[in-house]
This record gives structure tokens, sequence and C-alpha cells, in this order.
């Protein structure tokens, strides 16, 4: 019970690697709000993960949103102790194909949305607190047709330096989770034609040195380690779960 008695928010977490960290953070004793844009998926979510969990529409790209979210936590809880920043857009494309409403949408999502995000939610966070920043290995390399989401999610990991410089004396720190090829529903969701799909399958496969994709579960066993005590000495730092792909 490591997260006994502690708030816990992860957006994003109606599928893949954030449904499986509501579902460890509750296994852990935390109490467990997520958040999704699809309300169908919200309510199979909260079936699965069971009634005690606090499932709340929210679109993480849109600003004024992520203010409405914060009011309705703060009226819900005394505190947060752990913020998962979850949620993102994961489209890849030839650098030709982008146009501004995709590039504008996806920078939203994976980074606007959430720097609002951790403002909108200062007044709840509690002392210490948290907050954990879904990154990518795909900062960190040269992934053909990555380029725009490979930008967000450094200016995302950029975040976890300047705000634990920034919020440190509150208590609250702040570290990047970067993920390397994964099997989740996002793998499905990258707005390629089918034939470009698998060959970027093929390709992402071939990156990790391991020889495997990670699984959610692996990446939800991070996020509690970031959200427990246990990892209080652990601030403005990037832990990358990823097979070795940054590194080898």
């Amino acid at each position: 019970m490591r997260l006994q008695g502690k708030h816990a928010l992860i957006t994003g977490g109606t599928s893949g690697i954030g449904l499986e960290t509501a579902r460890q953070f509750l296994a852990e004793g935390a109490k467990v709000a997520i958040t999704g844009r699809s309300a169908t998926g919200l309510a199979a979510a909260g079936r699965e993960l069971g009634g005690d969990v606090l499932a709340i529409p929210s679109d993480a790209g849109e600003v004024a949103g992520q203010e409405r979210l914060a009011a309705q936590l703060m009226a819900a809880w005394p505190r947060l102790d752990v913020l998962y920043l979850n949620a993102g857009d994961v489209t890849h494309r030839p650098l030709g194909d982008w146009d501004e409403a995709t590039f504008d949408a996806l920078m939203a999502t994976n980074l606007k949305g959430p720097f609002f995000l951790i403002r909108a939610l200062l007044r709840l966070f509690a002392n210490p607190a948290s907050i954990i920043l879904c990154g990518s290995v795909s900062a960190h390399i040269g992934l053909p047709q990555s380029s725009a989401y490979a930008a967000s999610k450094a200016g995302l990991l950029s975040l976890a330096r300047t705000l634990s410089g920034e919020l440190k004396d509150r208590g609250i720190r702040v570290n990047g989770l970067s993920p390397g090829p994964t099997e989740t529903p996002a793998l499905g969701k990258l707005g390629l034609e089918m034939v470009a799909e698998t060959a970027l399958r093929e390709e992402i496969g071939r990156l990790v040195p391991i020889g495997r994709m990670g699984t959610p579960l692996e990446l939800a066993k991070a996020a509690v380690f970031l959200a427990a005590d246990e990892s209080a000495f652990v601030v403005g730092t990037e832990l990358l779960v990823d097979g070795g792909v940054g590194n080898l």
C-alpha cells in the first residue's frame, strides 16, 4: 500500500498505460481520478476500475477545460498528492504532410494543456506532492515521422526540470516518465495508412535492443515508484522505461 491515503489524478486514464496506472494506484491504496474525452471510454474504464474512481470528462488540449477540471477536483478532494499527465496526441506523419491545425492540436494536448493544468491545480497540491510528466524516448532519437510529437515531448520533459526548480520550495517535485515502444491502443491512432503503420511498427520493433515492446504494466509500476514517497529524492529528472532504446 505504497500510496495509501494519497489522492492521484491521471489524465488520459481510459486505456493503455493510463488505465493500467489507475489500476496499480488503486491497488497501492490511492484515491484515483481519471480523465478522458470519450464518455463511453470513461464509463467503461469506471466499470473496469470500480465505483470509487472519479471519472471526469476532459479534453487535455483545451486550456479553459483545465480550469474546469481543477475546480471539479477542488470540490471533491481536500488536496492532490499525485498528478500523472499521461494524455497525449501520438500523431506521426512525414514533414510534408503536416498542416498548422494538426500541429497546433498536437501541441495543445501534449504541452500547452498540461502546462495550464499544473497552473490550475497549484492551490490543490499537497506538500509534498509528485507530478509525473509522460515523456517519450522519441525526444532522444531521430525516429522518422515523429518530428512534432518528439518536439512536444522534449518540451514536456524540459518542464520536469524548470518546474521542479520553481516549485521545490512548495514540496512539489516534477519528473518525466518516458516510455519506449509500448503495446497500447495508441499504436493504432497514429494517423497513418495501414501500410505505413505496419512499416512503422516494424521499424520501431527493430529499435528495441532487448527485442520486444514494453507493456502498460511495466510503465505503471514505474509510475507507482515516482508517485510514492520512496522516490522523494528523485527530482527534476527523467526515468526512461524503454528497453534500452535511448541508451544502447
